[in-house]
């Protein structure tokens, strides 16, 4: 969309730069995402903050993805499923595991599908999510940390996922092999 350009390091806001800059060193490319949270210094230095601070978190790297990709196939998003997946493969993750999270699970390990459902169940209810709920997950081996985490990991998709939506984000060259087709319209 018009309003919504994809910027580069040459176009983007000055105090967007140094973000932008900072994606092409991290992934080689500047992803069309980042490309539009550069349109407001505010919300790509949010994201990124936001998304670094889910890096640090106590979930693993799969569990992670399992967390971003769940959301987003909730959120029907068809370009963060095919980003995440392509960074999922760039990190030799399982990919018999993100194929289960790309069509809905389930996941044959059961800790892992409680992760899935348990991100699935967050996004589809807005947090509203029951004890039963939150007690399935620490059964399957999870903390109440982990819990809070998988908030924050569903809190980082629901803008990178609510942008794409509005802003109709391309999906990059790089993650065209990866295409995904939502189940619903968002």
């Amino acid at each position: 969309m018009t309003q919504f350009p994809i910027h580069t390091l040459d176009t983007a806001p000055e105090a967007s730069r140094p973000f932008i800059a900072g994606a092409k060193a991290a992934f080689g490319i500047v992803p069309n995402l980042v490309g539009e949270f550069a349109e407001s210094p505010a919300v790509i230095e949010g994201y990124l903050a936001l998304a670094g601070a889910y890096q640090k978190s106590g979930l693993t790297p799969l569990e992670r993805e399992v967390v971003l990709i769940a959301a987003s196939v909730e959120n029907a998003c068809h370009y963060c499923v095919a980003a995440h997946t392509t960074v999922t493969q760039g990190q030799k993750l399982d990919q018999t595991v993100i194929q289960a999270v790309r069509d809905g699970g389930p996941i044959a390990d059961a800790k892992l599908e409680a992760l899935r459902d348990f991100a699935t169940r967050v996004v589809r209810e807005r947090g509203w999510v029951s004890d039963a709920d939150v007690n399935r997950l620490i059964a399957a081996g999870y903390t109440a940390g982990n819990v809070l985490e998988v908030v924050l990991g569903v809190g980082l998709k629901t803008i990178s996922n609510y942008v794409n939506h509005i802003a109709e984000t391309p999906v990059d060259a790089a993650f065209q092999a990866n295409a995904f087709e939502p189940r619903r319209a968002a």
